[in-house]
């Protein structure tokens, strides 16, 4: 028998989270209930659970430093954050995304499409356990989950947004990746990026990797590609770094 996945949810408010306790019942899960921050991250630690529902104004301990708290925790930082809170101004979703939250409900909400994310995100969750925690390309090595790369042995200081295109293209190499698709996983994978600033993000990831570096094909009008190999052949919408350098400048 399969064992249900185990949900923590941190909310102060008795009705709300009766509603969404009875969801989640309904729906599979097992779900245990804090109302404030400092033992609902007793509560994380202790219990290890499969996701998090969060509520940001919390006695003892507001959302965002809890988020900021299991992220930094080596232990911790890989279990799954979903925001649940009233709080729904751009600003307020924009620094629950950069925060590491994977998804940001805004209250009032539909318990209904609230479990229907939960079950996204634990899917994405599980896609990820299937993909390598180490991928190297020639000098290269990308540890997925410490959030490192290295040339050799010399350490690459990456943003979270390059980090994540850079990954997202190595899983899937060959393949031509829109800007869209790009964009939806940077938002998933603990950052946000908006429309065309994918490409700054993709030419500062070129400079860092140096001047020598040709496995990321640019399909103009289209997005990129990570190469199979180095002997592939360039294609001509590949930007030099007079060009790409041209453009951060456009989009900064």
């Amino acid at each position: 028998m399969t064992q249900k996945k185990r949900i923590l949810l941190i909310e102060d408010e008795e009705d709300i989270a009766a509603l969404i306790k009875l969801q989640a019942e309904l729906s599979g899960y097992k779900l245990h209930v804090e109302v404030d921050g400092i033992n609902g991250f007793r509560a994380i630690e202790r219990e290890k659970p499969d996701l998090v529902v969060l509520d940001l104004m919390l006695p003892g301990m507001n959302g965002y430093d809890l988020c900021r708290k299991i992220k930094a925790n080596s232990e911790l930082r890989n279990i799954p954050i979903i925001i649940l809170s009233a709080k729904s101004e751009e600003l307020d979703v924009l620094l629950g995304l950069e925060l590491g939250a994977d998804d940001y409900v805004a209250k009032p909400f539909s318990p209904k499409i609230l479990i229907s994310r939960i079950k996204a995100v634990l899917r994405r969750g599980k896609e990820n356990e299937k993909n390598p925690k180490v991928i190297t390309f020639g000098e290269f090595t990308l540890e997925v989950d410490r959030y490192i790369l290295r040339k050799n042995e010399k350490t690459i200081s990456l943003t979270l947004s390059e980090f994540g295109i850079l990954k997202r293209l190595l899983l899937n190499r060959g393949r031509v990746l829109t800007r869209n698709q790009l964009l939806d996983d940077i938002h998933n994978d603990d950052a946000f990026v908006v429309d065309r600033n994918i490409d700054v993000h993709v030419a500062a990831l070129r400079r860092k990797l140096g001047p020598n570096f040709r496995w990321i094909d640019t399909v103009r009008g289209v997005g990129y590609r990570f190469k199979i190999n180095l002997s592939e052949t360039t294609t001509d919408d590949d930007f030099s770094a007079e060009e790409e350098a041209e453009e951060l400048a456009t989009f900064v």
